[in-house]
């Protein structure tokens, strides 16, 4: 019996659509209507291991049941069907997608703030297991103004293993390098599109360097092949990660390009923020705090929202899984 495949899942999908689709979307839809269970993979994107299955299928076999349709981003359709497309078929596919994206962002920036606080307190791709908290930074709190979003991140984390490290060696750990906290920045934006992504990705380079990770987040996230290619060249040339949130199904969520590791905090900057913003100021008085009494005050920090999908239905507007 012959072993279901990525393809297999592509012709399914595509025997039914109407248009021509992304390999993300045909991912989903053959999730939706239970096509991935047939596939055995033990990969972590297998979205990704569809999309590479297609393009190779497509550029290298001539009697390939596929075609592409489109650049910006690439789509794929069956070339048996191929003369169900009219002549403008991508042009109306994106136009209809401009204003589907229109639509769904009327929330505001900061209302996505508790996503990330859900995604990096459970998501264990990121965590690794780590109880990471985060903090609000308000930019209006600073003392300086005019730049302050290119001063300060929109949130901060920290992880101190105070559940993992008997307490004997947190105490010893003091004593030696202290090398077990770890600080984080994020700055957030409700998307990353070609109009905005140089700035978004260097205002967060302004603002979360000092970090030992630093990440750029985004909900919309332009699903283009030269555009994540370019997404990836920053992120392995600067340092700061990017994570998509997924809040359609919040689980789903993940780190695109993972954050260059530090080993050292950049201290002149830490006391810059320190001065200049008061929310920075008492993060830190807190994590010093949970630091010696070895116990987390969470009622410090953003608190992890435990229904966090009614949030999105109610607050986001955004219809789950």
């Amino acid at each position: 019996m012959a072993v279901y495949s990525f393809l297999d899942l592509a012709q399914e999908v595509l025997k039914e659509t109407t248009k021509p689709l992304t390999y993300q979307e045909i991912w989903q839809i053959g999730k939706e209507k239970g096509f991935s269970g047939k596939i055995r993979t033990s990969g972590k994107t297998p979205w990704n291991s569809l999309g590479a299955q297609l393009y190779v299928e497509v550029r290298d076999n001539d009697k390939s049941s596929f075609i592409k349709v489109g650049r910006r981003p690439t789509r794929f359709f069956l070339k048996g069907r191929e003369r169900e497309l009219l002549p403008d078929t991508v042009i109306t596919i994106e136009k209809e997608e401009i204003c589907q994206k229109v639509k769904s962002t009327t929330y505001h920036e900061r209302d996505l703030h508790p996503l990330l606080t859900y995604f990096v307190y459970t998501n264990s791709l990121f965590n690794r297991g780590r109880s990471i908290f985060t903090k609000t930074i308000f930019h209006e709190k600073s003392l300086r103004s005019g730049c302050n979003e290119w001063i300060h991140p929109d949130i901060v984390g920290f992880y101190l293993p105070l559940d993992d490290w008997q307490p004997d060696v947190i105490a010893f750990n003091r004593l030696s390098d202290n090398n077990s906290l770890r600080l984080f920045s994020f700055e957030l934006k409700k998307s990353l599109t070609k109009a905005n992504y140089r700035e978004s990705y260097f205002q967060a380079v302004s603002n979360s360097s000092w970090a030992h990770e630093g990440y750029l987040v985004a909900i919309d996230i332009l699903q283009d092949d030269e555009f994540l290619s370019e997404l990836q060249r920053l992120a392995s040339s600067f340092g700061i990660g990017i994570i998509q949130l997924d809040p359609v199904d919040i689980d789903s969520s993940r780190v695109l390009y993972p954050a260059r590791q530090k080993e050292t905090l950049d201290w002149e900057t830490v006391n810059k923020l320190c001065e200049q913003n008061s929310d920075f100021e008492e993060f830190l008085k807190a994590v010093k705090i949970d630091f010696e009494s070895k116990r987390f005050h969470k009622n410090e920090y953003d608190s992890v929202v435990k229904d966090i999908r009614s949030y999105i239905r109610e607050k986001l507007k955004i219809e789950q899984e």
